[in-house]
């Protein structure tokens, strides 16, 4: 049993003998883009979960609550002191200072500039950036001189039974 070439034992010319050409898929340039644009569609659907909790996120539609952290007891900060505390996270270095008998204010204390530390200079009445000399209004995180244009992110205080606590952490608009 030899073929038309003598060398193979069919009755074909190629090696495709075996492919049935008839039900074949064709893919053409439609095809495609319907394959195309269905993968897209399904991982567009897929996605939607994740994006609708990171917008949730964003748009501080969920109040992210923290456990009360406590600073310092009040008797241990004289008014116009300051005092370095972690929060919310024992990573995320905060600062809280003592305007008055009853008024505190804390934020976190990484310049929104480029990151570095803010300190309290008490004689001065003013937080500094040492690093490009940006300056921030004590009473509200805002910046006042140098660099930094958006505030310092505030952390809400809480006096409670001679302690002061970090309770929360202000949400900005962008």
């Amino acid at each position: 049993m030899t073929g038309k070439n003598n060398k193979i034992p069919f009755n074909e010319d190629n090696y495709t003998h075996n492919i049935n050409r008839n039900n074949e898929r064709k893919l053409d340039r439609r095809g495609f883009m319907k394959t195309l644009v269905g993968a897209a569609g399904v991982f567009a659907v897929s996605s939607l979960p994740w994006g609708a909790i990171a917008a949730k996120e964003l748009t501080g539609l969920s109040d992210k609550k923290y456990p009360k952290h406590k600073i310092t007891d009040v008797s241990a900060l004289p008014v116009g002191d300051a005092v370095d505390f972690a929060f919310p996270g024992e990573h995320d270095s905060a600062i809280l200072i003592r305007l008055s008998e009853n008024k505190y204010v804390a934020y976190q204390n990484a310049c929104t500039h480029l990151r570095c530390p803010v300190f309290w200079k008490k004689d001065d009445g003013e937080m500094l950036c040492p690093c490009h000399h940006g300056k921030f209004d004590v009473k509200t995180g805002e910046p006042i001189a140098g660099p930094p244009r958006r505030p310092l992110p505030e952390i809400y205080v809480k006096v409670e039974n001679g302690a002061v606590y970090a309770v929360g952490v202000k949400r900005y608009e962008a």
